[in-house]
């Protein structure tokens, strides 16, 4: 990738529909997020801040988009290498603490569980899983440790 991309994403407010910010404890933290082309939806605050519980919130987010991000590097990875991967699934997990005096991600653990076709290189495909991590644009740019547990196995 040698040149710039850019990425567009709206997000609107739309809790104020149910009131001004006129108290902490009363006010929506619902938004609506649209990016161009694609299937907008709508998030709020963690439950911690106050938010609904059944909409993503930030924190959900970030730890999906680094989520996302190893398992796309990842597949690449195996395509490129024809590495037949039949299966993939990701039970990620972030903390957030407090750290130098501000409450922040302190970690991200990617738990990625893949199945490769019967007969294929299993040591490649655990290889592969630390140079996806070197790839993965998102893991690259924050200023937090993202740790990969990755389980590969071959299919029966």
């Amino acid at each position: 990738m040698a040149h710039a991309h850019h990425y567009k994403a709206t997000l609107e407010w739309i809790g104020a529909s149910a009131g001004a910010t006129t108290s902490y404890q009363t006010y929506s933290r619902e938004y609506r997020v649209d990016l161009p082309g694609k299937t907008s939806f709508h998030g709020s605050a963690d439950p911690t801040f106050r938010g609904d519980p059944a909409l993503p919130n930030p924190e959900d987010l970030l730890v999906v988009s680094l989520s996302s991000c190893h398992m796309l590097s990842y597949l690449a990875l195996c395509a490129r290498a024809k590495l037949p991967v039949i299966a993939y699934i990701d039970a990620a997990t972030g903390t957030m603490d407090m750290k130098d005096g501000k409450i922040r991600f302190v970690e991200v653990v990617l738990h990625p569980r893949v199945t490769i076709a019967a007969g294929a290189d299993i040591d490649l495909a655990r290889r592969l899983h630390e140079k996806a991590h070197g790839e993965c644009f998102i893991a690259n740019s924050v200023n937090f440790p993202v740790r990969n547990e990755a389980v590969v196995t071959t299919a029966a």
